[in-house]
C-alpha cells in the first residue's frame, strides 16, 4: 500500500474523564480559534467504508469527488482528505488534496476487501484533523454499522465540540445503520440522508452540496439551494438535527 500515498489511522488511546479531554478544554480551545475567513481554502475530509460490499459505490464516488471540487471551486476551493477502511482492521488517510485528478488517481489504487465496519476510527481521525486546523464538514458514506452504537456517540463528541458537522449518508436501508448515523448527525449538528443503491444521481447531488457547505458554509449551501435538490434536502437534514 506504500504507493497508495495514505497512512494508517492509529487509534488514540482512551482519556480519562476529567483530564486533558475534559469539556472546558474543548471549549475553551474552541474560543481562541479564528473562524475561517474568505481567504482560506475549505476542508473537507471524505470518509468510506472500502468492505467488500461497497465495491460499487467506491467506484461511484471515485466519479463523483472531482464534481465536489468543480462544486467547491466556485466559491473559493477545498481541500479533501481521504479516509477508508477495509479488510481486518486496516484504516488509512490520504494528505490533504486540492485537485480531483490527484484524488482520483489515489482512489482508482484502492481496490475494496472484506471486513467490519470501523467508524469509530473515522470520527477519531476527523477530530484529531479537526484539532490542528478548522475543518468544514465530515462526510461519511456507508451501508453498515457493526460497531457499539455508544462507543460510536463518544467518538463523535469531539467533533460536536469543535463544530465539525457530520453528514452521515446511508446506502440502503438497514436499521441498525440508520439509527447509529442519524444519532452521530444529531450529536455533530451534521445531517443524515439515505440513497438508494444505484442512485448516482442521489449520492452526486449530496456530495455536492456537503462540497458547497465545506467550502463556503451555510450561506453558500443556500445559495446552492434554489438549483439543487440535494442542497435542499442536506439543509432539511441540518435542520432536522438542530
Amino acid at each position: 500500500m506504500a504507493a497508495d500515498k495514505t497512512t494508517p489511522v492509529r487509534t488514540a488511546p482512551n482519556v480519562p474523564a476529567g483530564r486533558s479531554a475534559d469539556t472546558a478544554a474543548f471549549l475553551a480551545e474552541l474560543e481562541r480559534r479564528a473562524p475561517l475567513t474568505a481567504d482560506k481554502r475549505g476542508r473537507l475530509i471524505f470518509g468510506l467504508d472500502a468492505t467488500m460490499s461497497r465495491e460499487a459505490t467506491w467506484d461511484l464516488a471515485c466519479a463523483l469527488q472531482a464534481e465536489m471540487f468543480e462544486e467547491a471551486a466556485r466559491i473559493g476551493g477545498l481541500d479533501m482528505q481521504l479516509v477508508y477502511y477495509r479488510g481486518l482492521g486496516e484504516c488509512r488517510a490520504s494528505p490533504w488534496l486540492s485537485e480531483g485528478a490527484k484524488l482520483g488517481a489515489l482512489m482508482a489504487r484502492i481496490q475494496c476487501q472484506g471486513g467490519r465496519t470501523q467508524i469509530g476510527r473515522v470520527l477519531s481521525h476527523a477530530a484529531g484533523q479537526a484539532a490542528k486546523g478548522p475543518v468544514g464538514a465530515l462526510v461519511f458514506v456507508g451501508d453498515a454499522v457493526e460497531e457499539n452504537i455508544d462507543a460510536l456517540c463518544a467518538e463523535a463528541g469531539p467533533l460536536a465540540l469543535r463544530g465539525v458537522p457530520a453528514f452521515m449518508f446511508q446506502e440502503g436501508a438497514d436499521p441498525q445503520a440508520e439509527r447509529a448515523f442519524r444519532e452521530i448527525a444529531r450529536l455533530t449538528k451534521g445531517a443524515f440522508c439515505r440513497f438508494d443503491a444505484g442512485a448516482s444521481a442521489e449520492l452526486r447531488a449530496l456530495l455536492r452540496a456537503a462540497a458547497s457547505y465545506a467550502a463556503g458554509g451555510t450561506k453558500a449551501l443556500a445559495a446552492l439551494a434554489g438549483a439543487s435538490p440535494g442542497a435542499r434536502r442536506l439543509i432539511s437534514a441540518m435542520q432536522d438535527t438542530r
